[in-house]
C-alpha cells in the first residue's frame, strides 16, 4: 500500500494506492472515489457484535467500509467530513490513543476499541477515547491543523478536550476543570482540559469543532 496526504491542512485528502490483493478499512462514508477494481464491503467496526458496540461508543460508526483492490491495482481518495489535516501513523505492536471520531482509515488489521467510561468522565478521571493497537499503518483526521508535542518523563502539558487528537499509551492523563473553582471556569469560556504527563507524543489539533458548532447556533434563527 502507497499513500499520499494532498491539499493539506485544510481541504487534506488521502490518496491510497491498493495493490492487487491489498485492502484497507475507511470509516463509512469517506470515500471521495475510487477506480473500478476496487470493491467495497461492510464489515463491523470492532471483533464481533460486543466489539462493534465499544468501537461505537468511542464515536465511530457500528460498521466500516472494508476497500479491497480485487481486478488489479487501484486508486482510493478518502477525505474526512470536516475541514482539517491527515495524521499518518505506523503502528507496530503499540497502541495509540484517539479522540472520538479522530478515526479515517487503517490497515485492517488494526483493531479498534474504548477505554474509559461516564463514571470516569464526571469524577474528573478519564474520558472516553478510541483504542487502536495492532500492526499497520493507521490515518487520523482532525478538524484545523495539527500539531505535534513530544513530552520526556514527567513532563507535563495541558490541552483542551475539544483540541485533542491523539496520544501515544506512554502518556498518563487525567481530566480536570481548566480552572480553580466553578466561577473562574465558567468565567474563563473554557471547558475540561486534559492534563497529560510524558513520556510520549501528543497531536493537538488547532481547532475546536464543538466551540464551532456553538458558535453557529448563536447565528441561527431563534424559532421561539
Amino acid at each position: 500500500m502507497h499513500f499520499e496526504i494532498e491539499n493539506p491542512p485544510v481541504f487534506t485528502s488521502l490518496k491510497i494506492i491498493l495493490s492487487q490483493g491489498e485492502s484497507v478499512k475507511a470509516e463509512a462514508g469517506a470515500m471521495v472515489s475510487m477506480s473500478p477494481t476496487i470493491q467495497l464491503e461492510a464489515k463491523s467496526t470492532g471483533k464481533g457484535f460486543f466489539g462493534a458496540i465499544k468501537a461505537a461508543a468511542g464515536g465511530e460508526s457500528l460498521f466500516a467500509s472494508l476497500y479491497t483492490a480485487e481486478d488489479g491495482e487501484g486508486e482510493l481518495i478518502l477525505a474526512p467530513p470536516t475541514p482539517g489535516d491527515i495524521v499518518q501513523f505506523d503502528i507496530s505492536g503499540n497502541t495509540i490513543m484517539a479522540q472520538s471520531g479522530a478515526y479515517l482509515a487503517g490497515s485492517p488489521e488494526l483493531e479498534l476499541s474504548t477505554q474509559g467510561s461516564f463514571k470516569a468522565l464526571v469524577s474528573g478521571e478519564g474520558l472516553f477515547l478510541q483504542k487502536i493497537t495492532g500492526t499497520g499503518s493507521l490515518f487520523l483526521n482532525s478538524y484545523g491543523a495539527v500539531y505535534e508535542r513530544d513530552l520526556t518523563e514527567g513532563e507535563e502539558y495541558i490541552v483542551d478536550n475539544g483540541h485533542i487528537v491523539a496520544f501515544e499509551e506512554s502518556v498518563q492523563y487525567t481530566v480536570n476543570k481548566v480552572a480553580k473553582g466553578l466561577f473562574s471556569t465558567l468565567a474563563s469560556g473554557e471547558g475540561l482540559v486534559c492534563h497529560f504527563s510524558g513520556p510520549g507524543k501528543i497531536w493537538v489539533q488547532s481547532r475546536n469543532l464543538s466551540g464551532f458548532a456553538a458558535l453557529l447556533a448563536k447565528l441561527l434563527p431563534n424559532r421561539s
